[in-house]
């Protein structure tokens, strides 16, 4: 698999007065070509210092990173970026065709070609209606989607989006992840930083958490959210035996059985206790974890316990 984003050793040291603040220790980090990386983390736990970093926005105490082979630092590299930030601060007084006009500008374009490209990635995110009233009057899911309208214009290989759906209704947040799938299939490469965790988990492929400085998880995110040896049994009949191997709750309502089986042996064996008692098995299930819940925990643990993933 190719890699699009490669990070070694990367950190950003900060000096106040005569106080040194660690902003992002030491990591490192691949991203895959085609692939939706989330990053996650609690305020100041230095996700923005590292999407400044990999934007070149800001130069590393050490550390370096690369995209597709370039050095984050090179003209190329930046070339292959598109970038949506939290707090955009498009002209007002501009229409949604002017706007994106500007910035094509900024980056080189201009003419037919530009006009072109403008009228593609309009259509491709729902705004060619909209392309003629000003800013000022568009609603929060427009303003998001003009903003990755501009975000595309250069056809990026890489493409940073910083809250994408902060803000914005269901209807949005859909349409927003709809976009972000075509994206993806035409093998684009997609890095978020969001606080909607549960939007996170919809559309990422894997994630980092990161938490004072140091990435404490990452992984896919299927894997993450999947708890080891644990399991979900729903019975259409029959009560558990109270002596059921490895079972932790049975929720009469629900006709649930939480169990844990550290192998396939032990999940057969109390399935057969179960089938021995009279059971019907409707359902059976690992169980799972919200991102959320995964979250939560890691940040509620202490620092001293975190190691960085592997």
């Amino acid at each position: 698999m190719t890699t699009c984003i490669e990070i070694r050793g990367l950190s950003k040291t900060y000096k106040n007065n005569k106080q040194l603040i660690e902003a992002l220790k030491p990591i490192d980090l691949d991203v895959h070509q085609g692939e939706i990386f989330g990053l996650l983390g609690p305020n100041g736990a230095g996700k923005t210092t590292m999407i400044k970093l990999m934007l070149g926005i800001i130069a590393p105490t050490s550390g370096s990173c690369h995209i597709l082979g370039q050095d984050i630092s090179s003209l190329k590299a930046k070339e292959l970026i598109g970038y949506l930030p939290e707090n955009h601060r498009f002209p007002l007084y501009l229409n949604g065709q002017q706007m994106l006009e500007f910035y094509g500008n900024l980056g080189g374009m201009s003419g037919k070609t530009l006009q072109k490209r403008i009228d593609e990635v309009l259509e491709f995110v729902n705004m060619t209606e909209w392309r003629k009233l000003k800013i000022q009057r568009y609603s929060k899911g427009m303003m998001q989607r003009i903003g990755l309208a501009q975000a595309l214009l250069n056809r990026p290989h890489l493409l940073f989006l910083d809250e994408p759906t902060d803000g914005i209704d269901p209807v949005g947040r859909m349409e927003i992840r709809e976009i972000l799938e075509v994206l993806k299939s035409e093998g684009t490469t997609i890095f978020v930083n969001s606080h909607l965790l549960s939007e996170v988990e919809l559309i990422t492929d894997r994630v980092a958490i990161l938490r004072k400085g140091v990435v404490v998880k990452s992984g896919n995110t299927h894997e993450l959210t999947q708890s080891r040896d644990q399991y979900i049994i729903t019975l259409a009949g029959g009560t558990p035996p109270a002596s059921l191997p490895g079972m932790t709750t049975y929720n009469a309502e629900t006709r649930e059985i939480e169990l844990t089986a550290a192998s396939p042996e032990a999940l057969n064996a109390a399935l057969d206790v179960l089938r021995q008692n009279n059971c019907l098995l409707a359902t059976l299930s690992p169980k799972k974890s919200t991102l959320e819940e995964i979250f939560i925990a890691l940040m509620s643990e202490k620092q001293e316990y975190l190691a960085p993933a592997k």
